[in-house]
């Protein structure tokens, strides 16, 4: 049945999810069944879009490169892709989730995340800024500022240290983002526990976009993840309680994405339009080209 009256505020709702969860080095199988479980869980708790850590099907603490080639794979073709995919499709699903990605020349290893949606895989992002001992085992990335354009709206990715560069927001929201997704390990260490769900809270309230961060938890070869996944709106608010830091659950919060889109803070003031681009580049010297708005 049609629904006769006009529902204002509802344009696309979806139930998103931050999954956190402890990925174990080296037991990538193990790993990806557990990735499934708490999708599964999840999905039956009514989300649609989920967000996964970090390197969540490997573990993060690599000892050599050797450790990191024998579990690291191609996208899309690889066993996990192939996994989460297959899931995402029969339970029609989005799925952004962090992966150590094998690059097509099979010599370089990138830090990715991907994304996955009811019709299989739509895209990759590799991690711009490398943090510590990743500069040892993942090239930086190569793929640039990318927004997938999907039926519930604009969907973008970071990861983790990708994050402490305010541009990086900035150029996303200005070429259209709706929602940005962060696969997250922040380590136990100031200011990195401190500051990784104040920035997803800033960046989203700045930018007037949604900002997911699933962080892990667990001590892993000596490092502590402290967790404290967040679920933050286009207000700069939190959409859902703070993950703990130190259990794997699930955040779930029912949003409308398109609330990305009214960017009107008040009467006398918009965001972007407020902007002084007569000090500075409108897409702060990055070359990308943005979305009117």
């Amino acid at each position: 049945m049609v629904e006769q009256n006009r529902i204002l505020n509802c344009e696309s709702m979806i139930t998103l999810a931050a999954i956190q969860m402890e990925p174990r080095i080296g037991y990538k199988e193990a790993n990806v069944r557990r990735s499934l479980e708490m999708i599964n869980e999840a999905a039956d708790k009514g989300a649609k879009f989920l967000v996964l850590p970090e390197l969540c099907n490997t573990g993060y603490m690599f000892n050599s490169r050797e450790e990191l080639y024998a579990v690291a794979e191609k996208i899309p073709e690889g066993p996990t892709t192939r996994a989460w995919a297959k899931l995402a499709v029969e339970r029609k699903l989005y799925i952004v989730a962090g992966i150590a990605e094998l690059a097509e020349d099979g010599i370089r290893c990138y830090n990715s995340c991907i994304l996955i949606g009811p019709d299989g895989y739509i895209g990759t992002h590799r991690k711009l800024h490398a943090w510590c001992d990743e500069k040892v085992f993942f090239e930086s990335g190569n793929l640039g500022y990318q927004v997938f354009e999907t039926p519930i709206g604009r969907i973008s990715m970071l990861i983790c240290y990708d994050m402490w560069f305010f541009e990086n927001f900035r150029i996303l929201a200005r070429k259209g983002a709706d929602i940005v997704c962060c696969p997250t390990n922040w380590v136990d260490i100031p200011p990195a526990v401190t500051a990784g769900p104040a920035l997803a809270q800033t960046n989203a309230g700045c930018n007037s976009i949604f900002v997911v961060a699933a962080d892990r938890i667990g001590v892993e070869r000596g490092c502590r993840f402290p967790g404290r996944s967040v679920i933050m709106g286009p207000d700069g608010w939190h959409r859902a309680p703070m993950g703990s830091d130190d259990k794997e659950e699930i955040l779930i919060a029912e949003v409308n994405l398109m609330e990305a889109r009214r960017l009107n803070w008040n009467p006398m003031n918009v965001v972007f339009r407020d902007r002084r681009t007569d000090l500075y580049d409108d897409m702060l010297g990055s070359g990308e080209k943005p979305l009117p708005r």
